[in-house]
């Protein structure tokens, strides 16, 4: 697969200079690229790095010198992070699932199959269960009972989709995506040491053992269109209305969202958040890594979280927070500084009780 410098910037919208007729096979770090491979230096300091390889040809950042960098062609886009969008998806060789049925796979007679479907090997598709045009269902995957999803869907091996979930057009899931397990509602027969802590605010907790009853999941999952799930990530169905996810959101690997979320359109979730249950979340919103978010609140539309931030209470549109629990992120930076100058504080404390003692001692 190789693409003329001239029809890479076509396809992205950018402007390409010097020999535009140059073949690229492949893209590839300054360094290390050869002959054939297109360097992405996509900011001035990656420039240094140009020589050490054998580029021919670079992706730069706007106003680079393509021809004092000793290039015989370079590509030149507005945004250079964002035209790696467009080049990575060119260039991207795909995992090689073939169109077709396994003949291990395991589909119903009833699972209604849209055109140009792959269903890789030992793959289970239960009855009732749909599946969009040019989707990819991928080895040992399983799609439940009544499960919709949408066209050019894209699930990696052993993806899992319970039952009644359903799903829009466009949908990535990375290995061990699981979709639709039950979520973690258990309840006790009188109230429990947890509802006393938190009522008391831990001044009670639990002072007689009880059995924990589950409460079944009766709703399921709801995503649209344009959602990609990362690795061993998890979506817990509902209890009674369905969990919901936005159109155009993304969750990196090893986050969790509970039961009943509802999360809006264009929201990045990075790895190992988690999300308990009922919390309702808006749109273009960021949690950062490590993020835990309580049940019941509501983050507002653009709040943005940095990594390891514990929310623990409603949290109004626009806000950027830090710290556990979460406060302003300018505020746990100066809580940050002063947790910092402590030692010299204590230290200073001392040698002034020091001074006036010895002067309390010589009066």
């Amino acid at each position: 697969m190789t693409h003329k410098i001239k029809d890479i910037a076509a396809a992205l919208g950018a402007a390409a200079f010097g020999d535009t007729d140059l073949t690229i096979a492949r893209v590839a770090e300054p360094a290390q690229a050869g002959a054939d491979d297109l360097a992405l230096a996509t900011n001035q300091a990656y420039a240094d790095a140009l020589a050490e390889g054998n580029a021919r040809a670079a992706l730069l950042w706007p106003g680079a010198d393509w021809q004092a960098l000793g290039l015989a062609a370079a590509i030149i886009p507005d945004r250079p992070r964002y035209a790696m969008s467009g080049l990575t998806a060119m260039m991207d060789a795909g995992q090689g699932f073939e169109e077709g049925i396994h003949p291990t796979a395991v589909v119903a007679d009833d699972a209604k199959i849209g055109a140009g479907v792959s269903i890789g090997p030992m793959a289970v598709v239960m009855p009732g269960a749909k599946i969009g045009a040019g989707s990819v269902i991928g080895p040992q995957s399983f799609i439940g009972t009544q499960a919709e999803l949408g066209d050019f869907c894209f699930l990696r091996e052993q993806v899992s989709i319970g039952a009644r979930v359903r799903i829009g057009d466009r949908f990535i899931a990375q290995p061990g995506t699981r979709i639709g397990g039950d979520g973690f509602s258990f309840v006790t027969p009188e109230p429990s040491g947890v509802e006393a802590a938190r009522a008391s605010l831990g001044e009670a907790g639990t002072e007689t053992a009880q059995p924990w009853a589950r409460i079944h999941s009766l709703g399921a999952v709801q995503i649209g269109d344009d959602v990609e799930i990362g690795a061993n990530s998890t979506v817990d169905c509902g209890t009674i209305r369905d969990t919901q996810i936005g159109s155009g959101t993304k969750l990196d690997n090893l986050v969790q969202i509970g039961h009943n979320v509802i999360i809006g359109r264009d929201c990045l979730i990075c790895a190992q958040a988690g999300v308990a249950g009922s919390t309702r979340i808006g749109n273009n919103v960021v949690l950062g890594g490590k993020t835990g978010v309580s049940d019941n609140i509501f983050i507002g539309d653009r709040v943005i979280t940095g990594g390891g931030t514990i929310v623990l209470s409603n949290l109004p549109e626009g806000r950027v927070v830090l710290g556990y629990p979460a406060v302003k992120m300018e505020q746990q930076i100066e809580m940050n500084k002063a947790a910092r100058r402590l030692p010299r504080l204590f230290r200073d404390v001392a040698a002034l009780k020091s001074a006036v003692f010895k002067s309390d001692a010589s009066d």
